[in-house]
């Protein structure tokens, strides 16, 4: 009889809970390789927003602007014509408006008529002038004459005066002797009062001479008024660009003063108002990219011009006073002035005004940095 096999005691041991597997190789490489992209695209973020900064200066805080002319009359007058028409081309010394001249064309007519008159007058002082300048002469020989008779006259009386002791002439001719002299010695105080009668109506010529001579001037300057009055009726363009603002129709009655319309130059800047703490490294003729916000895909060249001196704020109508009250500091903003490069075609679609974005290249951007911008 076969042995039966012994008893196997149960395993008090409890069975052992199914453990997870160890990560493989390519899922480890596959979560490295995501955390290094993920670096990686942060690292580029940061650069993206913290490198341009060492190297360029960007602010959406600009617009285009152009020294425009406003066209002003300067005489009050009617509106005869219009040579413009709204946004018109224009050239330089181009007429653009005429003002009815009726008026100032009188008023050039007598001007010129008082000039006439004045000179009229001013050659008869002058005439005036050399008649008594005659008459002085005559007046002057006449007292020579008077001064000859007078000596005569009291070298007759001595003689006879000498004699008269002896009786050589009796006391008739003496008397008359005295009497001649007598009567000589006053004409020639009056022809010495001719004389000067005479001096002081030259000058008194002379006098008036210089009156019409100031005359003669001022009716020179009315005529040179009434015909710059008579030129303002024509009104010309200054410099060539493109009519704007025009608020002129023909029969308006327009005062001096009063804006007719605008020319805007074909020249166009930028202002772009930086902050003061981006201004440590801006410096005149640094490069400038200007994207116009009109056409997101145009890039423009331009350099910088020139730096304000002085912020907006401190030329607005009511200046900060920070001397008074509690003091809060506030970032001001300065404008600087941009001039483009070569433009070209993009001048005919800018217009003073549209906003547009600057980057000033402060130093040369990396060449690594690229791919990023």
């Amino acid at each position: 009889m076969s042995e039966a096999p012994p008893l196997q005691k149960p395993s008090t041991t409890p069975p052992s809970v199914e453990e997870h597997p160890a990560p493989s190789q390519p899922q480890k490489r596959r979560w490295l390789l995501v955390g290094a992209l993920v670096l990686f695209v942060l690292l580029a973020v940061a650069a993206y927003f913290l490198v341009p900064d060492l190297y360029e200066k960007q602010t959406d805080d600009a617009y285009v602007d152009a020294h425009a002319v406003s066209i002003i009359p300067k005489v009050p007058a009617y509106v005869q014509t219009l040579h413009i028409d709204d946004n018109s081309k224009v050239a330089a010394g181009q007429l653009l408006v005429e003002l009815d001249p009726r008026d100032y064309v009188v008023q050039a007519d007598l001007a010129r008529a008082n000039v006439a008159t004045a000179e009229g007058k001013l050659k008869e002082a002058r005439n005036q002038v050399l008649v008594a300048d005659a008459n002085t002469g005559q007046q002057q020989a006449e007292l020579e004459v008077a001064r000859a008779n007078a000596k005569l006259a009291a070298i007759n009386l001595g003689r006879l005066q000498s004699v008269s002791d002896v009786r050589a002439v009796s006391s008739e001719r003496v008397d008359e002797a005295k009497a001649a002299a007598d009567g000589t010695r006053a004409s020639v105080t009056a022809a010495q009062v001719k004389v000067d009668a005479a001096k002081a109506q030259a000058t008194l010529a002379r006098a008036q001479v210089e009156t019409a001579e100031a005359s003669v001037a001022q009716a020179q300057a009315e005529l040179a008024q009434a015909s710059l009055n008579l030129s303002y009726t024509k009104i010309y363009a200054t410099r060539a660009g493109s009519v704007a603002n025009k608020s002129v129709e023909q029969g308006n009655f327009v005062q001096p003063g009063q804006t007719l319309l605008t020319v805007v130059p074909d020249q166009l800047y930028v202002i772009a108002n930086y902050k003061e703490t981006q201004l440590t490294h801006v410096r005149p003729g640094q490069p400038v990219t200007v994207f116009v916000d009109a056409f997101p895909d145009l890039r423009l060249h331009a350099h910088v011009d020139s730096i304000q001196r002085g912020t907006g704020s401190r030329f607005a109508l009511l200046p900060p006073e920070n001397a008074t009250g509690n003091f809060v500091k506030v970032v001001q903003r300065v404008p600087v002035k941009i001039e483009f490069d070569n433009p070209g075609e993009a001048l005919k679609w800018i217009s003073p005004g549209m906003s547009v974005e600057t980057e000033v290249f402060v130093r040369e951007r990396p060449a690594w940095f690229g791919f990023l911008n």
